[in-house]
């Protein structure tokens, strides 16, 4: 009888007499034989040896606990291609790996509650939302290439309908950052409805990822494309609303009441950490060497790891929202942010001081940041 073996485990393989047969492998492992047969065929747990004549799987008996994990990994919702990363490390490793999953996973989910909070609302009143013009917003941006880096690859933009800052990278960053943004603007048109404003967003995201996709496809830099990309925060503003794109680590605060909220989350290896408690805010702003490791970016394969976070926020007159690059955010503390932002008599002025702070830090990175202002007309 031929048999061939398919996978060492590096432990040294045990003789055939320890190796057991498919189906007392399935009892010992708590499993189903379709469910070990579906995980071979998915690359995710091999047999040791498999019966080249009659198809007959073989497993050592130390495979039951990777079995199990695989099984548990599965009905958390883990995908396929991170379970085999997972089930390679070593056991403190791969409680970490899971830890940030998990934190990637409730991140997500927060957003996706928002929105269906904010669909929740829409579908249970009658009424429309009709009121227009009777807010609006004052805006400025600005983008400078610090005092390090010889190029600027960050873009922000400042309009009647539109506020984003973009930070790129790679050897088409720059191509990227821009191109984010000039997609947006004719998306961003005039006011809609509340029913309509997250297709607005959706198409928003859509021509964003496209854009930079085109953008890179077309550079003939040093980088692959799949080497460049660009983190995208955007306001999109709609007479009485305010509809957000996020993707990557540039942020987006609001000053209201005196108070300064974040409200987006970072798409960051170090966020993740942030998250599941492997990593302190100030750990992370110090000293952590893989601070600009991003999870989730556009790139030129399309959005890396998921796509941008949707959000919809009520606008209210005396809200002042500041969109920034890494380049001000993890070099200014949130307290000298908030500072500047609600002593300044204007978003011009804001923007001005805001770079002033970011060139106090030393500016290592390139800057970018817009102010806007929601206003009573």
């Amino acid at each position: 009888m031929r048999r061939h073996e398919v996978t060492d485990q590096g432990h040294g393989r045990p003789p055939e007499a320890a190796l057991m047969m498919i189906g007392a492998f399935a009892r010992l492992s708590r499993l189903s034989a379709k469910a070990l047969r579906r995980y071979d065929e998915l690359g995710l747990l091999k047999p040791v040896l498999v019966d080249l004549v009659n198809g007959y799987r073989y497993y050592d008996p130390a495979q039951a606990r990777t079995a199990r994990l695989v099984a548990w990994l599965r009905r958390i919702g883990m995908p396929l291609a991170r379970i085999t990363e997972v089930i390679a490390l070593d056991d403190g490793a791969a409680a970490a790996a899971i830890r940030g999953y998990w934190a990637q996973v409730e991140a997500e989910t927060a957003a996706r509650r928002d929105l269906a909070a904010f669909l929740i609302d829409q579908l249970s009143t009658e009424e429309a939302m009709t009121q227009v013009g009777t807010l609006g917003i004052r805006y400025a941006a600005r983008t400078e290439t610090g005092a390090v880096r010889e190029t600027n690859q960050d873009a922000a933009y400042a309009g009647a309908r539109l506020l984003a800052v973009a930070d790129g990278f790679g050897a088409g960053g720059a191509g990227a950052s821009t191109a984010a943004i000039e997609a947006l603007k004719p998306v961003a048109r005039g006011a809609v409805p509340a029913a309509e404003l997250l297709n607005l967003l959706h198409d928003a995201a859509e021509q964003a990822a496209r854009a930079v996709r085109d953008a890179l496809a077309g550079s003939d830099g040093s980088g692959t494309p799949d080497e460049s990309g660009t983190t995208l925060t955007a306001l999109m503003w709609t007479g009485a609303q305010l509809g957000l794109v996020h993707i990557g680590d540039s942020r987006a605060y609001l000053l209201r009441g005196g108070e300064l909220l974040r409200i987006t989350h970072d798409h960051s290896l170090v966020q993740s950490m942030i998250d599941d408690g492997s990593l302190t805010e100030e750990e992370a702003v110090v000293s952590h060497p893989q601070r600009a490791l991003l999870l989730r970016a556009l790139s030129g394969s399309g959005p890396a790891g998921s796509g941008p976070d949707l959000d919809v926020r009520d606008a209210r007159p005396g809200d002042r929202y500041l969109l920034c690059s890494d380049g001000l955010s993890a070099v200014v503390a949130g307290t000298d942010l908030a500072r500047v932002l609600a002593g300044a008599d204007g978003p011009g002025t804001a923007v001005r001081g805001l770079l002033g702070l970011a060139a106090e830090a030393g500016a290592p990175d390139n800057v970018a940041c817009a102010v806007a202002d929601v206003v009573a007309l």
